[in-house]
């Protein structure tokens, strides 16, 4: 890989202009290393002319008003690292292969449920990869992996009843991003409904022996209110301890009226009910919710995940973003399904569906989506995404000579970029991305040798 301090070649005029030339490799002799960029988006707003020193992965200074000196330049804007509080990797094969046949999500979920019998350790390991080097590529610094694929074909455990769960683990660590892996609850085919023999998969004996695999992992999941029975909530809850724990919450009507009429409670009032709501809890999709539901969502503190690419995609609708937060629910983002892989599309997206539903702009400022785009503490650490001291030094520099970009105001980037433009990609202080290349090489190359197996005979 090529290291930063030589990307002068690859940076376009406008942002050479600003960069000029770079160190042999930014250290001053301190032992840190030094990066300098000509505007970014800091804690108190935008800033120009700022040294960012990173040692032992974290931020140790961050100055604005500086001369750029010997250190290391960055093009464009420098944001702090993404968050992508959503995921589902196996989904990343389904891109490009949904679209033939029209239907729901519904009839969409019986072609997830085909790659999902396809995959073992090994496969898995190769095609979360790839997808999480693809993220790293627009970005993302961080991941939350919805995790649910645990078993073997018919249910059967792994010799290593956490096989699964290491070849995660694995792909992130190769991929360069942090992982918060959170390990769902699914118990029944829905209310009242025995598993199908895909979902079996999924599914573990009773709520305990899925506590049990849990114990190790960052956090915990509920996959929904029709995959959990109701006296397996608070077990669930309770198994979280403190840690994140997220739930697929009204994605679908069909769900709304299912639970009303199983529980007589929307699924937010039975999760409120049952103890599962508060501020460690994230509420993703978040789509179908009355007056009520968005209340007590506020009332008890817990967070709203956003996917609008797959909500699109999956005719899903358009979810109450800006009445949450006027709620006081805390926004995060997710690339959910991979439909597409761009946070900063994500975060577009959800001002955008704003926009259509209610004939308005300016619904959330570059500053709202900047937050909810790097909202890592629904991934459990609270102490990222943000460019200050002592924080992971985790940074995004997004070009701003591009096609997309150039003469975009840097305070509005997130209204012109795409993933496509991301430069350079730090993660606790290590280069995962410089000039636009991610260290495993070729992504796109280790995405169609995983992906293309999976859809033999299909």
């Amino acid at each position: 890989m090529t290291p930063p301090s030589a990307r002068d070649h690859r940076v376009g005029a406008a942002d050479r202009a600003t960069a000029g030339p770079a160190s042999p490799d930014g250290d001053h002799g301190d032992g840190a290393t030094h990066y300098w960029a000509a505007h970014a988006l800091l804690p108190g707003g935008p800033a120009t002319a700022v040294t960012l020193t990173v040692a032992d992965g974290l931020f140790t200074s961050v100055t604005p008003g500086t001369a750029a000196g010997s250190a290391v330049r960055l093009p464009g804007v420098v944001l702090p690292g993404f968050a992508n509080a959503h995921c589902h990797a196996f989904h990343r094969a389904l891109r490009g292969r949904t679209h033939d046949r029209g239907g729901t999500f519904w009839t969409w979920r019986e072609r997830m449920y085909a790659v999902a019998t396809r995959l073992d350790p090994d496969s898995y390991l190769a095609l979360a990869r790839a997808t999480y080097a693809e993220m790293a590529l627009g970005g993302v610094t961080a991941v939350a992996e919805f995790h649910y694929l645990h078993h073997a074909p018919g249910g059967r455990p792994y010799a290593d009843p956490a096989a699964m769960d290491h070849a995660l683990r694995q792909a992130a660590v190769d991929a360069g991003i942090r992982l918060t892996l959170l390990d769902t609850c699914y118990l029944t085919g829905g209310f009242d409904a025995p598993l199908d023999e895909v979902q079996v998969r999924f599914a573990d004996r009773d709520v305990d022996a899925w506590a049990v695999r849990a114990a190790d992992a960052d956090g915990v999941a509920v996959h929904s209110v029709r995959a959990v029975p109701r006296e397996a909530l608070k077990e669930v809850a309770a198994a979280a301890a403190g840690r994140p724990l997220h739930v697929h919450l009204s994605e679908q009507p069909a769900e709304n009226a299912a639970c009303l009429a199983r529980h007589g409670l929307t699924p937010t009032g039975l999760l409120a009910a049952e103890g599962v709501l508060s501020p460690a809890t994230t509420a993703v999709h978040a789509t179908h919710l009355t007056g009520g539901d968005i209340a007590l969502l506020g009332a008890t503190g817990t967070g709203a995940c956003f996917c609008p690419t797959t909500e699109r995609d999956l005719a899903d609708g358009i979810g109450p973003a800006r009445a949450l937060r006027d709620a006081g629910v805390t926004l995060s983002l997710g690339s959910d399904q991979q439909a597409v892989t761009d946070l900063v599309e994500e975060a577009r997206a959800m001002e955008m569906h704003e926009r259509l539903a209610t004939g308005e702009r300016g619904r959330f400022t570059p500053a709202d989506l900047l937050a909810a785009l790097t909202a890592h503490a629904a991934l459990g650490r609270p102490d990222a995404g943000r460019l200050e001291v002592g924080a992971p030094a985790d940074l995004v520099a997004m070009r701003t000579d591009t096609v997309r970009t150039a003469g975009t105001d840097p305070a509005q980037i997130l209204f012109a970029a795409t993933a496509a433009d991301v430069d350079t990609v730090l993660v606790d202080g290590e280069v995962v991305v410089d000039g636009g290349h991610h260290r495993l090489g070729d992504v796109g190359g280790a995405l169609h040798a995983a992906i293309t197996p999976l859809w033999v005979d299909r």
